[in-house]
């Protein structure tokens, strides 16, 4: 009985085992046409790429700016956040971090400022007179009705 066992046993694995090999053997004259098939579409496709590429240009209508403008909203909420960032977390800690977030808040500031007709001279600044000058654009910017708090 047990005999009878094993040998069922061993039988199912090596079906197991080789029928997938078997099918693959019988199989396989179909799968080449199949795969030569599949190649042919591949070239001919990277024809039409090759094509297109030649025909598109940089004046074509499809081509975004890389960078669009944000909204107001979007700038506002930016300010308020970068804003609330100056004074507390990492930037209180690490001088790298505070001199990339006013970096960003002054980039957001100029932003706006060109958006809604401020003048600024941010860029021509530095220290004492750059910080009197970000709360000269705040003021402003609330002025002309952007919501900074």
């Amino acid at each position: 009985m047990a005999i009878t066992h094993i040998v069922v046993l061993a039988t199912a694995l090596l079906t197991l085992v080789f029928l997938p090999c078997a099918l693959a053997a019988v199989v396989r004259p179909e799968v080449r046409a199949v795969r030569r098939s599949w190649v042919q579409h591949a070239r001919r496709d990277a024809d039409v790429y090759r094509c297109l590429d030649r025909n598109l240009g940089a004046e074509s209508p499809w081509v975004r700016p890389a960078w669009p403008e944000p909204c107001m909203d979007q700038i506002a909420a930016d300010l308020r956040r970068l804003g609330r960032e100056r004074g507390r977390g990492l930037c209180a800690e690490s001088m790298r971090w505070q001199a990339a977030v006013l970096q960003a808040y002054d980039d957001r500031l100029l932003i706006a400022s060109k958006a809604l007709g401020v003048t600024h001279r941010l860029a021509t600044l530095d220290g004492m007179d750059r910080d009197l000058e970000r709360l000269r654009i705040e003021e402003e910017l609330r002025a002309a009705g952007l919501k900074l708090l």
